[in-house]
Protein backbone atom coordinates (compact mmCIF):
# COMPACT_ATOMS: atom_id res chain seq x y z
CA UNK A 1 0.00 0.00 0.00
CA UNK A 2 2.86 2.34 0.84
CA UNK A 3 4.44 1.74 -2.60
CA UNK A 4 1.11 2.39 -4.29
CA UNK A 5 0.72 5.67 -2.40
CA UNK A 6 4.26 6.74 -3.32
CA UNK A 7 3.65 5.87 -6.97
CA UNK A 8 0.43 7.86 -6.96
CA UNK A 9 2.21 10.83 -5.34
CA UNK A 10 5.04 10.70 -7.91
CA UNK A 11 2.52 10.58 -10.76
CA UNK A 12 0.63 13.54 -9.32
CA UNK A 13 3.86 15.56 -9.29
CA UNK A 14 4.50 14.73 -12.95
CA UNK A 15 1.07 15.77 -14.27
CA UNK A 16 1.87 19.51 -14.55
CA UNK A 17 5.08 18.69 -16.44
CA UNK A 18 3.25 16.38 -18.83
CA UNK A 19 0.56 18.99 -19.43
CA UNK A 20 3.16 21.63 -20.27
CA UNK A 21 4.84 19.33 -22.78
CA UNK A 22 1.60 19.07 -24.74
CA UNK A 23 1.07 22.81 -25.14
CA UNK A 24 1.36 23.78 -28.79
CA UNK A 25 1.75 27.27 -30.17
CA UNK A 26 0.06 28.42 -33.34
CA UNK A 27 2.06 31.57 -34.01
CA UNK A 28 2.13 32.14 -37.77
CA UNK A 29 4.96 34.21 -39.18
CA UNK A 30 4.53 36.99 -41.75
CA UNK A 31 0.75 36.58 -41.53
CA UNK A 32 0.96 33.29 -43.40
CA UNK A 33 2.80 34.50 -46.50
CA UNK A 34 5.26 32.15 -48.21
CA UNK A 35 8.73 33.55 -47.44
CA UNK A 36 10.31 31.97 -50.50
CA UNK A 37 7.76 33.63 -52.80
CA UNK A 38 9.13 37.07 -51.89
CA UNK A 39 12.29 36.17 -53.77
CA UNK A 40 10.99 33.86 -56.49
CA UNK A 41 7.60 35.23 -57.58
CA UNK A 42 6.34 38.58 -58.89
CA UNK A 43 4.67 39.21 -55.53
CA UNK A 44 4.40 37.45 -52.17
CA UNK A 45 1.88 34.62 -52.08
CA UNK A 46 -0.15 33.35 -49.12
CA UNK A 47 0.98 29.93 -47.97
CA UNK A 48 -1.30 27.17 -46.72
CA UNK A 49 -1.51 24.62 -43.96
CA UNK A 50 -0.36 21.77 -46.21
CA UNK A 51 3.24 23.02 -46.24
CA UNK A 52 4.35 24.22 -42.80
CA UNK A 53 7.77 24.62 -41.22
CA UNK A 54 8.19 25.49 -37.54
CA UNK A 55 11.35 27.53 -37.05
CA UNK A 56 12.28 28.96 -33.63
CA UNK A 57 8.71 28.44 -32.41
CA UNK A 58 7.08 30.23 -35.35
CA UNK A 59 5.07 28.43 -38.03
CA UNK A 60 5.76 29.49 -41.60
CA UNK A 61 3.38 28.52 -44.38
CA UNK A 62 4.41 27.79 -47.95
CA UNK A 63 2.57 27.47 -51.25
CA UNK A 64 4.28 24.23 -52.25
CA UNK A 65 6.40 21.34 -51.12
CA UNK A 66 9.25 22.78 -53.20
CA UNK A 67 9.15 26.16 -51.45
CA UNK A 68 9.00 24.42 -48.08
CA UNK A 69 12.12 22.39 -48.94
CA UNK A 70 13.88 25.50 -50.26
CA UNK A 71 13.25 27.29 -46.97
CA UNK A 72 14.36 24.30 -44.89
CA UNK A 73 17.71 24.21 -46.73
CA UNK A 74 18.55 27.82 -45.83
CA UNK A 75 16.06 29.53 -43.46
CA UNK A 76 18.28 32.56 -42.81
CA UNK A 77 18.15 33.46 -46.51
CA UNK A 78 14.35 33.78 -46.40
CA UNK A 79 13.50 34.88 -42.87
CA UNK A 80 12.55 38.55 -42.69
CA UNK A 81 14.90 40.97 -41.00
CA UNK A 82 14.13 41.97 -37.41
CA UNK A 83 11.78 39.08 -36.70
CA UNK A 84 9.33 40.42 -39.28
CA UNK A 85 8.81 43.73 -37.51
CA UNK A 86 8.79 46.97 -39.49
CA UNK A 87 12.31 47.76 -40.75
CA UNK A 88 11.89 51.51 -40.30
CA UNK A 89 10.41 51.03 -36.83
CA UNK A 90 13.48 49.03 -35.86
CA UNK A 91 15.70 51.80 -37.24
CA UNK A 92 14.06 54.23 -34.79
CA UNK A 93 14.16 51.75 -31.89
CA UNK A 94 10.53 50.56 -32.04
CA UNK A 95 8.69 47.36 -32.93
CA UNK A 96 5.68 47.80 -35.22
CA UNK A 97 3.73 44.96 -36.80
CA UNK A 98 4.55 45.01 -40.50
CA UNK A 99 2.27 44.61 -43.48
CA UNK A 100 3.48 41.56 -45.46
CA UNK A 101 2.56 43.33 -48.70
CA UNK A 102 4.82 46.33 -47.97
CA UNK A 103 8.33 45.03 -48.41
CA UNK A 104 11.66 45.30 -50.15
CA UNK A 105 14.26 42.62 -50.80
CA UNK A 106 17.68 44.22 -50.42
CA UNK A 107 20.79 42.17 -51.18
CA UNK A 108 18.75 38.99 -50.80
CA UNK A 109 17.22 39.96 -47.42
CA UNK A 110 13.51 40.59 -46.84
CA UNK A 111 12.59 43.86 -45.11
CA UNK A 112 8.96 44.52 -44.17
CA UNK A 113 7.42 47.88 -43.29
CA UNK A 114 4.33 49.10 -41.46
CA UNK A 115 2.67 50.67 -44.50
CA UNK A 116 3.51 52.42 -47.78
CA UNK A 117 3.97 55.83 -46.14
CA UNK A 118 6.57 54.43 -43.73
CA UNK A 119 8.22 52.48 -46.55
CA UNK A 120 8.57 55.79 -48.42
CA UNK A 121 10.43 57.29 -45.46
CA UNK A 122 12.57 54.14 -45.06
CA UNK A 123 13.36 54.11 -48.80
CA UNK A 124 14.93 57.60 -48.69
CA UNK A 125 17.99 56.08 -46.96
CA UNK A 126 17.73 52.30 -47.13
CA UNK A 127 21.36 51.54 -46.27
CA UNK A 128 21.40 54.09 -43.43
CA UNK A 129 18.15 52.77 -42.01
CA UNK A 130 19.38 49.18 -42.24
CA UNK A 131 22.55 50.19 -40.36
CA UNK A 132 20.49 51.88 -37.64
CA UNK A 133 18.11 48.93 -37.40
CA UNK A 134 21.01 46.46 -37.23
CA UNK A 135 22.47 48.47 -34.35
CA UNK A 136 19.12 48.71 -32.52
CA UNK A 137 17.91 45.14 -33.00
CA UNK A 138 20.13 43.42 -30.38
CA UNK A 139 18.84 45.89 -27.77
CA UNK A 140 15.13 45.61 -28.60
CA UNK A 141 14.61 42.12 -30.02
CA UNK A 142 13.66 40.54 -26.69
CA UNK A 143 11.52 43.46 -25.51
CA UNK A 144 7.76 43.71 -25.92
CA UNK A 145 6.67 46.46 -28.33
CA UNK A 146 4.88 48.17 -25.43
CA UNK A 147 8.21 48.52 -23.56
CA UNK A 148 9.75 50.65 -26.33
Amino acid sequence: MKKLLLSFFALALMIPTLAQAEVAHSTVGVQGYDLVSYQTDAKPLPGNGNHVVTHDGVNYLFTSKENKKTFEKNPSKYLPAYGGYCAYGTAVGKKFIADPNVYEVVNGKLYLNLDNKIKGIWSKDISGNISKANANWPEIKDKAPSEL
